[in-house]
């Protein structure tokens, strides 16, 4: 079974909305308003284009990400890696053409079942309703959170608001970071 990771760029109070200077949140871009940016503390996102072998995106990430990505050095490891995107609305005719095989799942029943064919890591990046809707069905297996020491407030949030049973995680990495910042990967314990 294919390992699931979500990762983000999360304010201490779990806010994952427009990070990156998206339009239509009060706070945009909060992840270089607010932080000195320190090179090492950004590490990962290197490290998560070798060791993933697909992208797993939100209709709303893919449509934000998909016009810049692929023509950024910063992601070229993931122009030519196997996207797909959970999406109701989507058409093929609205996916790009420069960013390499893209599929549009319609359901998690279908996530589910690209998680069990066989290849490496599946990274989701972004995607707030979608994570919260791979966690609460259970389909995450690893987080990857940079934690910005922020309160943000409003804003969408990495996990939902349901009632559920509690859900451990184990941390297997961490790390501290001169700015403030801190990297945390946990492990889904099932």
């Amino acid at each position: 079974m294919r390992t699931l990771i979500s990762s983000a760029f999360i304010s201490l109070d779990g806010v994952v909305e427009a990070p990156g200077g998206e339009p239509g949140y009060r706070n945009t871009g909060w992840t270089f308003k607010h932080t000195e940016f320190v090179p090492e503390a950004f590490e990962i996102k290197g490290r998560e284009q070798q060791e993933a072998t697909a992208m797993l995106l939100g209709r709303t990430s893919y449509q934000a990400f998909s016009p810049v990505w692929p023509d950024m050095a910063d992601f070229a490891e993931y122009k030519e890696m196997p996207k797909y995107v959970v999406s109701t609305t989507l058409t093929d005719d609205d996916l790009v053409t420069n960013w390499g095989e893209t599929t549009i799942l319609r359901t998690l029943d279908e996530v589910a079942a690209l998680k069990q064919t066989e290849g490496g890591p599946i990274i989701v990046h972004g995607s707030a309703s979608l994570n919260q809707a791979l966690s609460d069905a259970g389909l995450i297996d690893r987080y990857h959170l940079l934690v910005f020491p922020l309160l943000l407030g409003a804003g969408k949030r990495m996990f939902s608001g349901t009632d559920k049973d509690a859900q451990k995680l184990q941390l297997v990495e961490s790390q501290a970071y001169s700015n403030g910042l801190q990297f945390n990967v946990f492990d889904v314990i099932r």
